[in-house]
């Protein structure tokens, strides 16, 4: 399996800095490249790392890619720099030195993004999709206003309520950075709802991509909880922007996941080119709890595509 580590420069109006990418398999003139969004934000590729399981095998090129701030990456500690539109020029750039490198051949590029890296995938279709060959959408929903109240109405209800009181405690009294709050998030939500199975079950690879999240770009963004958004992302909304999404996009959603599945469902109805794939037994990771069902979609989709 060939890979090919480079680090591509990216100019902010804090100054220039660089950010870490993988390729991994040649390019091919049939398949695209997909290039993968990670989530937090803040977070690294390191989570994601399952594609290496399923893509090469396909003969599917693909770039890993730590965002600024995360990973491998440059990690500036300008706190101007975590905008949504930053981001957006930001992915715009790493593109453009990709296909400088060679990174993406005749087939195009297709842009994939989990979770946050969702939001980030969308924000860039609806300012760059010329560039894009296809975009995937995994486990985010189209409106933070949604999510939140998917949680409240839904997911918080199902909770053992003396430990959400707990819990919500915590997040009013600024207690989110403690060892008892994480713990208490991991029992009561997280083996439910990010990745279903106990922790000690969790890939390595996945603690470390979680665990080396930047808390300077998480909080500011998303809050300090995972039952909600309480940061600067609390009101973004796209919903009624997703017909000018013009590429074939598809959407994928899980049973188990924090994001409503029926408004993940709903989101692919509304673009003109959408295609929704449901992961029965998944959650937020459903590409790992959920893998065989969720990799066999996205590969479908990928192949149709080309």
């Amino acid at each position: 399996m060939t890979t090919v580590e480079r680090m591509l420069p990216v100019h902010t109006h804090a100054g220039d800095f660089r950010v870490w990418t993988e390729q991994v398999c040649e390019t091919s003139d049939t398949a695209p490249t997909v290039l993968i969004l990670h989530g937090g934000p803040g977070a690294t590729h390191d989570y994601l790392r399952t594609f290496s399981d399923h893509l090469p095998a396909a003969g599917v090129p693909f770039v890993y890619y730590d965002q600024l701030g995360s990973g491998r990456s440059d990690v500036p500690t300008d706190p101007t720099l975590w905008e949504v539109d930053r981001f957006v020029d930001e992915v715009e750039q790493v593109r453009q030195g990709l296909v400088a490198a060679g990174a993406v051949g005749e087939a195009g590029l297709v842009l994939y993004g989990q979770s946050w890296g969702g939001v980030l995938g969308l924000e860039y279709a609806l300012a760059h999709q010329e560039h894009l060959r296809g975009l995937v959408i995994s486990n985010m929903v189209s409106s933070i206003p949604s999510y939140n109240a998917y949680a409240r109405d839904v997911l918080m209800p199902a909770m053992d309520q003396d430990a959400l009181r707990e819990i919500q405690r915590m997040e009013a009294e600024g207690e989110t950075e403690t060892e008892e709050y994480e713990a208490l998030l991991m029992e009561h939500h997280n083996v439910f709802h990010l990745l279903r199975r106990p922790v000690e079950q969790w890939p390595e690879h996945v603690l470390t991509g979680l665990a080396a999240i930047n808390r300077d770009i998480y909080v500011p963004l998303q809050g300090p909880s995972e039952l909600g958004s309480v940061g600067k992302l609390e009101t973004w909304d796209r919903s009624g922007d997703l017909p000018r999404v013009t590429v074939p996009t598809l959407v994928m959603g899980a049973a188990h996941d924090t994001m409503d599945p029926a408004h993940l469902e709903w989101m692919a109805g509304q673009l003109p080119h959408g295609t929704y794939h449901h992961c029965p037994e998944g959650s937020h990771l459903a590409l790992v709890d959920d893998e065989e069902t969720y990799f066999a979609g996205l590969l479908a989709w990928l192949r149709d595509l080309a």
